[in-house]
């Protein structure tokens, strides 16, 4: 029987592994050293609120593993040997494979500061780092104020957390901007001001120099580029991940940023693969960037890879762009391409609305020359992931997108209070005479 052995128990090794036993008899060995059963990730700042308990953040049962013939082993892989086919663990037995998915994830970003290693200094990513969370900040008490650098998701996660539990937070962006590098000026703004109005003390521009020590080795203080030491109990690194990739060195497979991969997810060496955040692409698809770290293309990867193992060899497609996230209580979703002011370029138009009360606002990018759109952000409303697919698809024109716009509304309520407003602002700002059409249902289930 063909051995298939996964490291990593995330969402891109598990998925591999169910499709696997879907389409197949083949003996399934996931190995992960973080923790016994495959967890959400996105789900762990709940836990920390108080939301949910750990064991709800489990998709399956316990038994769900064994009924279904996947072995686990918990363990760190120190190296692959894929000579003779072995993996080779701490304080166990060589594993020997056919067949070798490498799934391992990310790991945060850490720069060189001086007293990064302290006690008090972590990331949010992994479920040991949230049970040292609960040590270290478990109320405002105990911890008087906390210092989050870097400003990405997870920082605004984990700014959210905290303050869920009353303690201070001081935020340290290095953009002028929050997420400026990915969000367009409109909305970062926005989003600069939700931060404030949360009573996080946001610091833009702002580097972070040093961590300074107490006589017990615990975090103090940290030190800014603007000549500032802000006391604190707890240091949040929160500035982006990298693969967690380091094990491979030496190993004979082929690493960039992350492991290479063709099309296929196939690595430089046979029967060996790699999905998921440790996974980048030799050629760039699109617009995407060669890693993603983003949870919906590593369940993609997950059942690609499958299919091919099992005999259907297949390419990874992931389609159109799409992401969502949560802005503290503002939902954020995108659908194709909408990019920022540096990365913008010359053919691509914004046509920005921002309600003048509320935290709601919408993108739209088209082309300038024949309007074809590109994509939209929407902060504050829901949208329909199928319907903003289908127009991309089909290249229709952002004229097309707004006279049909309900259609991929989300919201019964946002057009009777907004609908009129957006329109005419889009009329207003590119001299045309939009008619919304009503909603249809007829179009809103026709096949793509």
């Amino acid at each position: 029987m063909e051995t298939v052995v996964i490291i990593g128990n995330g969402i891109s090794g598990v998925t591999a592994a169910r499709h696997i036993r879907k389409l197949s008899d083949k003996r399934i060995i996931i190995v992960s050293a973080e923790s016994e059963y495959f967890f959400s990730r996105t789900a762990l700042m709940y836990v920390y609120m108080g939301h949910m308990k750990f064991e709800h953040t489990q998709p399956y049962e316990n038994w769900f593993w064994k009924k279904n013939r996947i072995e686990l082993v918990q363990g760190y892989v120190n190296k692959v040997d894929h000579e003779n086919k072995q993996l080779i663990l701490n304080d166990n037995d060589p594993i020997s494979y056919d067949k070798l998915i490498i799934a391992t994830g990310s790991k945060p970003n850490r720069f060189g500061w001086p007293g990064q290693d302290l006690k008090g200094v972590q990331g949010l990513y992994s479920k040991q780092e949230l049970e040292q969370l609960e040590i270290d900040a478990p109320d405002k008490e105990t911890c008087n104020r906390a210092v989050i650098v870097g400003g990405g998701l997870i920082g605004i996660e984990l700014a959210e957390m905290l303050r869920s539990r009353d303690i201070p937070v001081t935020f340290l962006v290095r953009e002028s901007s929050f997420w400026n590098g990915v969000l367009p000026e409109g909305e970062s703004a926005m989003i600069n001001e939700h931060i404030r109005d949360h009573h996080i003390d946001l610091r833009l521009s702002t580097n972070l120099v040093e961590i300074l020590s107490d006589e017990e080795g615990r975090a103090r203080a940290v030190v800014t580029d603007r000549g500032e030491t802000i006391a604190c109990n707890l240091v949040g690194l929160t500035a982006g991940v990298t693969p967690n990739i380091a094990f491979l060195e030496n190993s004979g497979i082929e690493l960039g940023k992350g492991v290479r991969v063709n099309r296929y997810l196939e690595t430089n060496i046979p029967d060996i693969y790699a999905i998921g955040d440790c996974a980048e692409q030799e050629k760039a698809i699109g617009n995407r960037r060669t890693v993603e770290a983003v949870w919906y293309t590593g369940r993609m990867m997950g059942e690609t890879v499958a299919h091919t193992i099992c005999g259907q060899r297949r390419k990874y497609n992931p389609g159109h762009w799409f992401n969502s996230a949560k802005f503290l209580d503002i939902e954020y979703q995108t659908y194709g391409w909408v990019f920022s002011g540096r990365n913008r370029q010359e053919f691509e138009e914004h046509f920005h609305w921002r309600h003048d009360k509320e935290m709601i606002c919408i993108t739209m990018a088209f082309h300038s020359s024949d309007k074809k759109f590109l994509g939209i952000n929407t902060f504050g409303i829901r949208m329909r992931h199928e319907i903003f697919d289908r127009w991309l698809t089909e290249g229709r024109t952002i004229d097309y997108v707004m006279e049909h716009f309900r259609d991929a509304n989300f919201d019964p309520e946002f057009y009777s209070q907004y609908e009129k407003e957006i329109v005419d602002s889009y009329n207003s700002n590119f001299g045309t005479n939009i008619t919304p059409k009503k909603k249809s249902w007829k179009r809103i289930f026709k096949s793509a």
